[in-house]
């Protein structure tokens, strides 16, 4: 008997079909909506005139039934009703096999949630990303993996650069509809993100002032197991003063929360991927708050790759002093989480006490916060205050070394960092502290021997003046180990150039070589205002990453010299300037002698046919 739908019900065929092309990776001739699905013969064999909401083709034998019920609360309706009236019926043909299954529930006012499983061995099972039950459509890519490994529990799942972004622009599009102002943006995301950590049953129908006062309860139940309720007031969605704004907020985050729900983002957010800090980079377009004090968000892969070739390890203490969004921290991690599977007593020592971050402006520094409590632990350290009146001194703890946080610096102080990876703010006025006075900082909490990692401007290695002096001392005091130049448009659409210093700290460098790199090619390129990762693009970051790990941890010594790219050379103390960058260093690309000659040839020939001219034009003024 064929299903008749209520009008709400049918809203849910738009979203579904729009999510399953725009988002998800399907084409629109795989998708059969309603009744379609009976043109083919055997499916119609084993259902007859019913039929789901929407069928996907996922190949020849493999089909994906999808059913959508109008309200939220049948969630659990839908599902059965795809796998019992569905799914079911359709394995029982020998040509074909119905083996997904997503149950779609809502409507345009409240939003839809999904609930999706796989048929394996007989059995249907919940599938869960990084733990995480999925609250979205299914992708294709999802489904090929599902099928290639025969698992419904996905692991090491990251988001989809090309999804994501497009969520992105969408939520800020919605948020901006909603009227939440552009500066405070990623705090409602953020508060939001905090609400769904424990489960996606926010109750949305409910009026707007409860909707709000029930997600910021979530944020303060969630930031007081963190041991951080201070924090609440930055992470906090206000009630619009006109009730006329009421009705318009609730929609804003309603559709908010159903996007994220469609991005997996509780999966996302355990990935090895800065979600939150990606989702703050498409914000930081928009307001003005993060540019007028110099913050600048480090690039996803370039935290990555320093945490790589920094080789963090799980007895390591790892401190970003101007941690931001809590990028760094997360690389470093996610680092140590695949060395040790995320399992045993040395990752879970590192999770409470190797990471630690301070951040000046208490906005960000909840982000950072929000970060690392989706990711288990790490949030206890990151605290907010000014890099320069913190101190840390080494602490024993149930046998372990850790570190502990002063207000002052003393003479008893033992610094007990061993690893530091920072991106100090881009100096904006004159006034503002240049970012080499952060590096300096930042080594001062170092155990002699650890390693230090700073993306800095180009200036600082090349400039005279305070810059110059900062240099010298930094050689006298410490080992220059490594710096690379990074490509010019690093981070577009702010243009400053940059580079990354590697240094050893507490060892005067004398006569140690350097490694020397210009990459400046890192597989982005930029289009429509925003640099992407792109197959099209060179990269010479996986070349480079392995040569400078071993050379930083002393287990190579001789690297081959590749012009204009990559030298193993000493410091000239005879350059007066005493620039520190690979361009002054490399070595310029040899010429062949066939080509010198070719050369000679061809300006001979335009000299001859240069001076035949010149004197013809003689000849008619003589005449």
């Amino acid at each position: 008997m064929v299903k008749f739908h209520s009008p709400s019900e049918v809203h849910a065929y738009s979203h579904i079909l729009n999510e399953l092309v725009e988002k998800k990776g399907w084409h629109k001739n795989q998708i059969y909506t309603q009744q379609e699905c009976l043109t083919i013969k055997s499916i119609a064999e084993f259902l007859g005139q019913t039929h789901p909401e929407n069928t996907v083709k996922v190949n020849e034998t493999v089909y994906y039934v999808i059913e959508a019920k109008n309200e939220r609360k049948k969630i659990d309706i839908a599902l059965k009703e795809a796998r019992e009236d569905y799914a079911d019926l359709i394995n029982q043909s020998i040509q074909i096999k119905a083996l997904f299954i997503t149950g779609i529930a809502g409507n345009s006012e409240e939003g839809f949630i999904a609930a999706s499983q796989f048929f394996k061995d007989g059995k249907w099972e919940t599938i869960t990303e990084n733990g995480v039950e999925v609250t979205g459509l299914l992708s294709r890519g999802q489904i090929d993996r599902i099928l290639s490994e025969n698992i419904s529990h996905l692991k090491d799942i990251e988001i989809n650069e090309t999804e994501f972004l497009k969520t992105a622009e969408e939520i800020n599009g919605i948020l901006h509809e909603g009227g939440v102002h552009k500066d405070i943006r990623a705090r409602v995301i953020s508060a939001i993100l905090l609400a769904l950590i424990e489960g996606t049953n926010i109750n949305l129908d409910e009026a707007p002032t409860v909707l709000i006062d029930s997600i910021n309860s979530r944020v303060d139940l969630e930031l007081k197991r963190a041991k951080k309720p201070e924090f609440s007031k930055f992470v906090h969605i206000d009630t619009p003063s006109s009730e006329d704004n009421h009705n318009k907020l609730k929609r804003a985050l309603v559709l908010t929360i159903q996007e994220l729900l469609e991005l997996n983002i509780r999966s996302a957010m355990k990935s090895g991927k800065d979600v939150l800090g990606r989702f703050y980079e498409v914000f930081l377009k928009y307001g003005n708050g993060a540019k007028e004090i110099g913050i600048v968000l480090t690039p996803r892969h370039i935290t990555q790759f320093a945490s790589e070739v920094m080789d963090i390890q799980p007895s390591d203490l790892v401190l970003d002093p101007t941690c931001g969004t809590g990028g760094f921290l997360v690389a470093a991690f996610d680092e140590v989480k695949k060395k040790t599977s995320g399992v045993g007593k040395e990752w879970e020592t590192f999770q409470k006490w190797g990471l630690y971050g301070i951040e000046e402006q208490d906005f960000i520094v909840s982000l950072a916060l929000v970060n690392m409590i989706f990711r288990g632990d790490g949030k206890n350290n990151v605290i907010g205050g000014d890099c320069f009146a913190k101190w840390l001194t080494a602490k024993t703890r149930n046998g372990n070394v850790i570190a502990e946080y002063l207000s002052a610096d003393n003479s008893t102080r033992v610094p007990p960092i061993t690893k530091v990876l920072m991106n100090p703010p881009f100096p904006k006025k004159k006034t503002d502290r240049k970012a080499y006075l952060f590096v300096e900082q930042a080594l001062k909490q170092m155990q002699n021997g650890g390693i230090l990692f700073s993306v800095l401007p180009y200036s600082c290695m090349v400039r005279g003046g305070g810059y110059l002096v900062w240099r010298k001392r930094l050689l006298k005091e410490n080992t220059l180990l490594s710096v690379v130049t990074f490509p010019e448009d690093l981070f577009y659409p702010v243009g400053v150039h940059t580079v990354g210093i590697f240094v050893k700290k507490g060892m005067a460098h004398n006569d140690s070589p350097v490694l020397w790199l210009r990459a400046l090619n890192d597989g982005r390129l930029k289009k429509k205002g925003k640099r992407l990762e792109n197959t099209r693009a060179k990269n010479d970051y996986p070349s480079i990453s392995p040569i400078l790990r071993q050379f930083i941890s002393g287990h190579i010594d001789e690297i081959a010299s590749i012009p204009v790219f990559q030298k193993l050379s000493k410091v000239n103390w005879l350059d007066k300037d005493l620039d520190l960058v690979p361009e002054a260093y490399l070595d310029e690309p040899s010429i062949p002698a066939s080509d010198i000659a070719d050369s000679v040839d061809q300006l001979m020939r335009e000299s001859i046919a240069f001076r035949i001219q010149f004197e013809k034009q003689l000849t008619k003024l003589d005449k």
